[in-house]
């Protein structure tokens, strides 16, 4: 008989696997690799991440790793921008490029009628092979001024989006994601920036690059189902890779009767395990790695996760959001009234994240009663 994982023991197994229920000691390299990458639309937010699941942090690190192109910015899963290690991007790019494009015409189908997906690339590469690098209305408008078909060029928004997001792989350049900078986002290929080639698809038409996400996502996300696992990397042809590892894969279901594989060593802690609190920032895949986000987040709060709210964990649930106002405070706006060794709990990581915020120049919370989202904390 399969064994049914109740949403608590769901929710256990997320935090342990999201390095949430203990902060880990992992380099902040392998941390990265564990986690198959950090939603990174927003650049700074992978900071708040990552301090909230490693021991004693150092953004610089991060930043270093970024400069010395040890880890990526990059549009991949579900096209959206991803801090990821160089690795895993040169391996997974190309098991990506279908839905990158299909996403892309998704929203400029119109725009891009007519035009040939290998002639842009064409242009595009042309353009850059200079190794200067450019943004992406830069980028556009240099292939719109030389686009080789008849008539009116299509519009640059939509040839700048399918080129930077779907066509050439790219590496979004420092001093963007650097820790505390600013920068607008500007593009190189990725094999200009890293000095190596994207991973070519298989020549015999297997996936070994499915097999490696569905361990990597159940290393860090299980677990789930593959609807989940969809949702995550924006895939459709991954159930495929799921069956070919079904035999090395344990098999539960959870109370709605959905089949959901882990990996057999995989930790799966008791559903009692005390959670801390945490604050997560926004677009975290914590959240957004599931299509059933209830093991982590309410019904009635699962549009947080989408509009890019920060939330706060509160026993391993979205309980609060948060936001860092004029003064560095950090202000908590409870979604439900926290109990008074809640309220401290939350208080005291985030006067820890208002330090680290602000470089130790502020440890100020504020906390909302949970009822007007105002008052003293």
């Amino acid at each position: 008989m399969t064994t049914v994982l109740d949403t608590r023991a769901l929710n256990r197994a997320t935090l342990a696997r999201q390095l949430l229920l203990d902060r880990a000691d992992l380099p902040v390299l392998d941390a990265v690799a564990h986690l198959g990458g950090l939603q990174a639309q927003e650049p700074q937010e992978p900071f708040t991440g990552l301090w909230s699941r490693l021991r004693a942090f150092d953004p610089g690190v991060l930043s270093h790793l970024l400069v010395g192109r040890q880890v990526v910015r990059t549009h991949l899963m579900r096209r959206t921008v991803h801090l990821l290690a160089a690795d895993d991007v040169l391996a997974w790019r190309a098991r990506h490029d279908a839905m990158l494009r299909q996403r892309v015409l998704g929203v400029y189908r119109a725009e891009l009628a007519g035009v040939d997906p290998a002639l842009l690339a064409a242009a595009g590469r042309a353009v850059l092979a200079d190794g200067e690098p450019r943004s992406m209305g830069e980028l556009a408008r240099a292939v719109a001024a030389r686009w080789p078909g008849p008539g009116a060029a299509p519009a640059p928004r939509a040839l700048g989006e399918m080129l930077v997001a779907a066509l050439i792989p790219m590496a979004q350049l420092p001093p963007r994601g650097v820790w505390r900078a600013r920068g607008g986002a500007r593009y190189l290929p990725l094999s200009l920036w890293l000095g190596r080639e994207v991973d070519p698809p298989p020549p015999d038409g297997g996936d070994p690059v499915g097999r490696a996400l569905v361990r990597r996502y159940l290393a860090a996300f299980g677990p789930a189902a593959t609807a989940d696992l969809r949702a995550w990397s924006g895939l459709s042809g991954l159930p495929a890779a799921v069956a070919a590892l079904r035999e090395e894969l344990v098999v539960f279901r959870d109370e709605r009767g959905r089949e959901l594989f882990d990996l057999p060593g995989a930790p799966r802690p008791d559903p009692a395990t005390p959670a801390p609190v945490r604050f997560l920032p926004a677009f975290d895949n914590a959240l957004l790695g599931y299509q059933d986000r209830g093991r982590i987040v309410d019904d009635a709060h699962r549009g947080l996760s989408v509009a890019g709210a920060r939330v706060v964990l509160v026993d391993g649930r979205v309980a609060a959001t948060w936001t860092v106002v004029e003064d560095g405070t950090v202000r908590v706006a409870p979604l439900r009234r926290l109990a008074a060794a809640e309220r401290e709990e939350v208080a005291r990581e985030g006067e820890a994240l208002a330090g680290f915020l602000s470089e130790g120049a502020a440890r100020r919370v504020r906390i909302g009663s949970g009822t007007d989202g105002d008052g003293a904390g």
